[in-house]
């Protein structure tokens, strides 16, 4: 995504273009990992020499959650996670040895759920689905080195 792209959604959103919050949403879009913690995009921010503290990256990000430019997910281990908003709705599995989150949709799990809703007298208005497991991969390039 170009900066001119970057100005155009926070105007679209009703933010003013700040220099901090055009650095939050590149490091949310350009990262491989999809989904980073405040200080994950702190780090990743000092790491490109940018000059913007961790109380700014706080304070963006619950602009751009307001906003609804980016999702926050609190998944087990006390801490938030931010992700691009995709304005679809989809479900994660959380690895509780290394921290990587996986993306998925499925149909059958979504019928599922609203038959369950209304089977108990609900009308299903929003969900989240968190599966939490260990990665089977032995060479996993999330897990955090000791």
């Amino acid at each position: 995504m170009q900066e001119q792209d970057y100005n155009r959604v926070l105007k679209t959103a009703g933010l003013k273009v700040t220099l901090p919050r055009i650095k939050v949403l590149q490091v949310l879009h350009g990262s491989d990992k999809k989904h980073l913690s405040a200080e994950e995009i702190y780090k990743a921010l000092l790491e490109a020499e940018e000059d913007v503290g961790l109380a700014t990256v706080y304070r963006v990000l619950t602009q751009l959650e307001n906003a609804k430019l980016i999702e926050r997910h609190n998944f087990d281990g006390g801490y938030a996670v931010f992700e691009i908003n995709k304005k679809g709705h989809h479900d994660h599995i959380v690895c509780l040895k290394c921290g990587h989150v996986t993306e998925f949709y499925d149909e059958t799990i979504e019928q599922q759920q609203e038959y369950l809703a209304k089977h108990h007298g609900f009308r299903l208005i929003h969900h989240t689905h968190a599966i939490y497991g260990e990665c089977m991969d032995t060479n996993c390039k999330y897990q955090v080195k000791s």
